[in-house]
């Protein structure tokens, strides 16, 4: 069972946090705890498992990156852990996961590459591909962004925060 304490944390991290120095700061003044209290808060819902990990969505087109490309990639089973983790250390990359490849779609490694443009994108995949020795892979731009949102796990009230 949560406190009332531990909810108003947790409605307040389901909002977007804003990029500052101190994000946790604003967060705690804005429930009117010290920064200290929200985060012994946090610490808590983390040993509790309530919460499990803190996520960041980049706004790449907010941040300069006006393109981005999903990169799948066909890369044998065993090497899948060591070959990830290498893609994952890439900074254009925001997003590296391991799939179950189907029988039609043989792929089983997914990269989200960030660039300022199309072509940076094309050099860091291909980049990449060179550095790991994968040669089978397909690039799928972005289109339209259809949905980004922040999970919700609790309403807010009418009117309020």
């Amino acid at each position: 069972m949560l406190t009332a304490l531990e909810e108003k944390v947790i409605l307040a991290l389901q909002r977007d946090l804003e990029v500052t120095p101190r994000p946790f700061l604003e967060v705690a003044e804005q429930l009117g705890i010290p920064e200290e209290e929200l985060l012994t808060a946090i610490r808590s819902l983390m040993e509790q498992g309530v919460i499990r990990r803190f996520g960041a969505t980049l706004r790449h087109q907010q941040s300069g990156y006006a393109a981005n490309v999903l990169v799948v990639w066909r890369v044998p089973a065993e090497e899948v852990p060591a070959i990830g983790r290498k893609l994952a250390a890439y900074r254009e990359v925001s997003h590296c996961y391991a799939r179950t490849p189907a029988p039609s779609w043989p792929y089983n490694l997914y990269t989200m590459i960030h660039g300022k443009t199309p072509e940076d994108c094309t050099r860091t995949a291909a980049r990449m591909a060179a550095e790991t020795g994968l040669a089978d892979y397909q690039m799928l731009f972005s289109e339209t962004e259809l949905k980004k949102t922040t999970m919700r796990y609790f309403k807010e009230e009418e009117g309020g925060g």
